[in-house]
């Protein structure tokens, strides 16, 4: 019976540090933006392109 008490606080506990995080990370902004990431994968890295934009100079 005594096992059974402790993993009750143990996920007690577990499921209170889950619930503060996601208020933290909330206050802190974490979700504000919701459409931006699944459209960034179709925009073009920049860093990308001035890389290979510079290596395929003609000579």
């Amino acid at each position: 019976m005594s096992v059974i008490l402790i993993l009750i606080i143990a996920s007690v506990l577990v499921a209170a540090g889950f619930l503060f995080a996601f208020i933290w990370s909330v206050k802190k902004g974490q979700f504000e933006d919701d459409i931006t990431p699944g459209i960034r994968m179709l925009f073009d890295d920049e860093k990308y392109i001035e890389k290979s934009h510079s290596t395929n100079k003609p000579k």
